[in-house]
C-alpha cells in the first residue's frame, strides 16, 4: 500500500446514472478532489456484462483529454481507457451464472497504444478481445499498462428467516477496526486490518465447484463459507491498490438481450451467421495464428459495417445483391427482405450494432423472478460485509436501453440502496439519471 494521504468523504457518495459509462465523470471528479488517487485504483464491478471492450478507432491519446474521452465512450467500452490512462490497475468482474463472456479466473495482460494504428489494444488472447479485433502482440504496444483482471462467479443465496447481519453496522466495524485506525488510515488501514482474512483464490474456486453445477439458490450454511473465502481473495486484490470503487449495474440482478425483442428469431439467426467469429487456426506459430485471426476479423467487421452504412443511403435490391456477392454475406438478401417487410425504414446502424453482439456468444438474457433478485441481493450483501468500505459507489440503471427490465429497475435500485445503507450507514445519494434530480 502507498503511504499517500487521501481526503475522506463524510458520507459515502453513491452516484446513480442511467447509462453505465456516465459514471466515469464522477470517478474522475473524485480523482481531481484527491478522494481517489490518480493511479493504483481497484475497481469492483458487479454486472451481467464485462464492459471491457475498447472504442475501436479512438486514438489512445484521447484519454488525456477527459471531455473528449467522455464523448467517445459507450456502455460496453468505458473501463479499459481508464486502465490505459493509468487510473485502474485491478479490476474484479463479479458476474451471475448467466453471464459467461470471459473465462473465470485470473487474467493478466497489457493495455497499451498500438504503434501502427495509435489506438488502444491489449495482449489478452481471450475470445472476448479477439472477436472485437483488439489483440496485438506485446512488441507492438507502447506505453503499456499492466492489468490484473479477476473474473468471479457470484451465486445467489437464500436469505435466512433471521438475518445475522447487524443493521446499520459498517463494514469497517465488521472488520473490527478501532476508532483510531479509522481516523488515521483511510482505505489503507481498512485493507491492513482485513488482510488477515485473505485466502488464495484457488481455495475459493475449489469450494465453489459444486455451486457451478447448479446455479440455483443455495442455502446460507453452504454459501457463507464460500462467500467468506471469496471475500478473502478479493481483499488480497484490494490490498494491492490504494483505494477502490464499488460499481454496480442493476442488470447484474436481472438482464435482457434487447436485440432479441427487436428482431424475429430468423433475423437474429442470420445476424449470428453473418457476424460469427472464427477462432484462431493453426499457423506457423501461435502468435501468427492470433494475428491472422484478428486481421480476418477486422476485415469481416469492416465489410459488414460498410454494407449496412451503404444500406442507410440505398437499400435497393441491386445494392443488397452487390454486397451479398461477397464471401460469407449471401444471407444479407434474406435479412434485408425480412426487415423491409416488417419495417417502413429499417435502422441499419442499429442492426449492425446488434450484429456486433452476435460473435462467439450471445448477450446474456435472464429475466429474474423476485426471489432470484432477492437471493442475488443477499449474496452481494453477504460478500460486501466482509470487505472494507469503498471510497465511492457508482450505480447504473441500464433500463432505457432495456438491458435491465424497466418494470424491475426501481425495485432493484431500492433494494441495492437498502443494502448499502445497512452496511455503510448514511449515504450521500445523487440521482443523475433524470432532469432536475438532486441528492437525497
Amino acid at each position: 500500500m502507498s503511504g499517500r494521504r487521501l481526503r475522506r468523504y463524510r458520507e459515502l457518495p453513491v452516484w446513480v446514472v442511467e447509462d453505465h459509462h456516465d459514471v466515469l465523470p464522477f470517478i474522475y471528479r473524485a480523482i481531481g478532489s484527491k478522494h481517489l488517487p490518480a493511479s493504483n485504483i481497484s475497481f469492483i464491478h458487479f454486472d451481467s456484462h464485462p464492459d471491457l471492450l475498447i472504442p475501436v478507432n479512438m486514438p489512445a491519446d484521447t484519454v488525456y483529454d477527459k471531455e473528449a474521452l467522455f464523448s467517445e465512450l459507450s456502455i460496453e467500452n468505458w473501463i479499459m481507457p481508464v486502465v490505459y490512462a493509468g487510473h485502474f490497475s485491478e479490476v474484479v468482474w463479479l458476474h451471475p451464472s448467466w453471464a459467461q463472456q470471459i473465462k473465470e479466473g485470473k487474467h493478466f495482460f497489457l493495455v497499451g497504444k498500438d504503434k501502427s494504428t495509435t489506438t488502444i489494444r491489449v495482449t489478452s488472447t481471450d475470445d472476448y478481445f479477439l472477436s472485437d479485433g483488439l489483440y496485438v502482440p506485446e512488441e507492438q504496444l507502447e506505453n503499456a499498462k499492466p492489468l490484473h483482471l479477476d473474473v468471479v462467479l457470484l451465486n445467489p443465496v437464500k436469505e435466512p428467516g433471521c438475518e445475522d447481519i447487524d443493521k446499520g453496522e459498517s463494514a469497517a466495524k465488521k472488520l473490527k477496526l478501532t476508532e483510531s485506525d479509522e481516523a488515521a488510515g483511510g482505505p489503507a488501514s481498512a485493507f491492513q486490518c482485513a488482510s488477515s482474512q485473505g485466502v488464495a483464490f484457488t481455495m475459493c474456486e475449489e469450494a465453489d465447484d459444486h455451486l457451478r453445477k447448479d446455479p440455483s439458490c443455495v442455502n446460507m450454511d453452504t454459501s457463507s463459507d464460500v462467500n467468506a473465502k471469496l471475500a478473502g481473495s478479493i481483499i488480497q486484490i484490494l490490498e494491492k491498490g490504494d483505494a477502490y470503487v464499488l460499481d454496480i449495474d442493476l442488470d447484474f440482478f436481472s438482464v435482457k438481450n434487447p436485440f432479441k425483442e427487436m428482431y424475429t428469431q430468423e433475423e437474429y439467426k442470420i445476424l449470428q451467421e453473418l457476424y460469427s467469429f472464427k477462432k484462431p487456426g493453426t499457423g506457423s506459430s501461435e502468435q501468427d495464428a492470433l494475428v491472422d485471426c484478428v486481421e480476418n476479423r477486422i476485415r469481416q467487421l469492416e465489410d459488414l459495417e460498410a454494407a449496412f452504412a451503404d444500406f442507410c443511403e440505398d437499400d435497393s435490391e441491386e445494392t443488397v445483391q452487390r454486397w451479398a456477392s461477397n464471401p460469407g454475406m449471401s444471407s444479407l438478401v434474406q435479412l434485408v427482405n425480412s426487415l423491409k417487410c416488417r419495417m417502413e425504414a429499417p435502422d441499419y446502424e442499429m442492426i449492425h450494432q446488434a450484429g456486433l453482439t452476435c460473435d462467439y456468444a450471445e448477450l446474456p438474457h435472464h429475466v429474474s423472478s423476485e426471489m432470484e433478485i432477492e437471493s442475488l441481493i443477499y449474496s452481494m450483501k453477504h460478500l460486501l460485509r466482509h470487505l472494507p468500505k469503498p471510497t465511492l459507489v457508482t450505480l447504473a440503471r441500464s433500463s432505457l436501453d432495456d438491458y435491465c427490465p424497466s418494470e424491475q429497475v426501481d425495485y432493484i435500485q431500492e433494494k441495492v440502496l437498502d443494502v448499502l445503507r445497512s452496511l455503510y450507514g448514511m449515504l450521500d445519494v445523487h440521482l443523475e439519471f433524470s432532469p432536475g434530480s438532486s441528492s437525497i
